[in-house]
């Protein structure tokens, strides 16, 4: 088979982390990459499985090393994809999904013409506001502004090659699960 390279993206707090999770089981030959950030962990998150949690003067050296595939600021933290985490998988003929925010799936395109980029859409505007509202991880002016960005967000999903609207989980990622095990040819 060959190996391929896909993106799940979508705004805060459609649900990308629960649909991966759900993902990792369904599909457990595709390395699944795991992003560094320098946001502090939230609770029940664990360093190397969820992110790679690391300082800003870590994320810099990163960053100075050319260690990123693509790297953005976003709600005041830098999130990034490092190139082991792709390279590394690909060259052993695994498939990689990538968990990243919209501006870091456009980069990635840049990079990687044939990878297949897949909107984690909410199912209404309002479940989005609901979710990240009843989350209870950010301040209800962080809220406001992450729902300004998931409009600029939304809007860039006509870029994408899929689309997957998570009003259930399960039915999400059995749905996202389908399309990739479709991308995933015989040589």
């Amino acid at each position: 088979m060959t190996a391929r390279l896909a993106v799940l993206s979508g705004p805060g707090g459609v649900g990308k982390s629960t649909v991966v999770s759900a993902l990792r089981k369904m599909l457990p030959g595709w390395a699944v990459s795991v992003s560094a950030t320098t946001r502090a962990a939230r609770p029940g998150e664990r360093d190397g499985v969820d992110y790679h949690f690391v300082t800003d003067e870590q994320f810099d050296q990163l960053i100075a090393d050319g260690a990123f595939l693509e790297w953005a600021n976003f709600g005041g933290n830098r999130y990034g994809t490092l190139w082991s985490s792709v390279r590394e998988p690909l060259a052993s003929g695994r498939s990689v999904l990538l968990e990243i925010e919209i501006q870091g799936a456009l980069a990635v395109k840049k990079e990687f013409p044939d990878a297949v980029l897949i909107f984690l859409h909410p199912p209404h505007f309002d479940t989005l506001r609901a979710r990240l509202h009843d989350r209870g991880t950010d301040a209800p002016e962080r809220v406001r502004e992450r729902l300004a960005l998931a409009e600029w967000e939304l809007a860039q999903s006509t870029a994408f090659d899929h689309h997957v609207t998570n009003d259930d989980v399960e039915a999400a990622a059995a749905r996202t699960a389908e399309i990739l095990r479709g991308l995933a040819t015989p040589d």
